[in-house]
């Protein structure tokens, strides 16, 4: 058994005055404590009810979920203008140039077997494995973090293919290959949004987001995201606008459902203002009572 000894020094220097000119006194205390613990002990507390785990609330939240990206529009505000109105102008100037970029690229894919493959990174199964991944690790290790990257890079896949196999049956827009190439929407087709692009993106934004303190995941999620989006293209199996809007669906629902079903540890109780102390820092904290005209100090230094 490991056994932590904290010296606690304290000086205080209490200075009192008594009326009719009696003498002043002055008073040096010095003690140690903490011996045999490694914290002060804490007093008991009502221990609060946990949250539902993730697992229990999948279903429900997915059911929450959809409700609110679908009724999104009605709940945007001012501020939403700054990344709709880039984005919606992007998305109606690749439609119209859809015809042009696609015909840059031969029928069968400016690089079709490379693309083929880096494509299938954003297999809805693929994707899944993924999200499937992390759950496994993070519960055979008991890692919380990969566990819950885990089920929400899931609830996200989910709820991003739902949305991008509704907007697919709407718009009802051909492939590349089809209808002459053209892009018209409503004449029949499964081309937009592009489904690889939607399921890669909720999925490398969850990750992405769990692991922001590491800028190697992080950014390495974003780049296989952006790769596998752009495989699409050059293997022409959708239009560039295609591309645009899976992408910016799967990362607004990644990002969503983050924000939305990420545990965050409750910091309120820190005094983040408070000094600090290190083994090489002591802590020195005033006294002062001005009714009892105590003045003094504390030394702490722990090691």
């Amino acid at each position: 058994m490991n056994i932590t000894i904290k010296p606690v020094i304290s000086i205080s220097n209490v200075c009192r005055y008594w009326r009719g000119g009696i003498r002043s006194v002055f008073l040096l205390t010095f003690f140690a404590v903490n011996s045999f613990a490694q914290n002060p002990p804490i007093p008991p507390q009502a221990t609060p009810t946990p949250p539902p785990s993730l697992e229990k609330q999948f279903f429900k939240n997915i059911l929450r979920d959809q409700k609110k990206i679908w009724t999104a529009p009605f709940r945007l505000r001012g501020e939403d203008a700054k990344w709709l109105i880039p984005l919606g102008a992007a998305t109606t100037a690749l439609i119209a140039t859809d015809r042009r970029t696609s015909s840059e690229v031969s029928r069968n894919g400016s690089l079709p077997a490379f693309s083929r493959r880096v494509s299938q990174g954003g297999a809805f199964y693929t994707a899944g494995g993924i999200a499937a991944g992390f759950y496994l690790v993070g519960r055979a290790t008991n890692n919380p973090r990969a566990r819950e990257t885990g089920l929400l890079a899931a609830e996200a896949l989910i709820d991003s293919g739902i949305v991008a196999q509704s907007l697919k049956f709407v718009t009802q827009r051909p492939r590349p290959n089809n209808d002459g190439g053209r892009g018209r929407f409503f004449t029949g087709g499964n081309s937009f949004p592009s489904g690889h692009a939607t399921s890669i993106w909720s999925v490398a934004t969850v990750i992405a987001y769990e692991y922001r303190d590491r800028p190697l995941v992080r950014y390495g999620a974003f780049a296989a995201a952006t790769a596998i989006s752009l495989s699409r293209y050059s293997g022409r199996n959708h239009f560039l606008s295609d591309v645009l809007v899976g992408s910016a669906v799967g990362f607004g629902i990644g990002r969503f459902v983050y924000r939305t079903h990420h545990f965050q540890t409750d910091k309120s109780n820190e005094d983040e203002a408070s000094p600090k102390m290190t083994r090489l820092m002591p802590l020195i904290a005033p006294i002062y009572d001005r009714r009892n005209a105590v003045y003094g100090g504390r030394l702490i230094w722990s090691f």
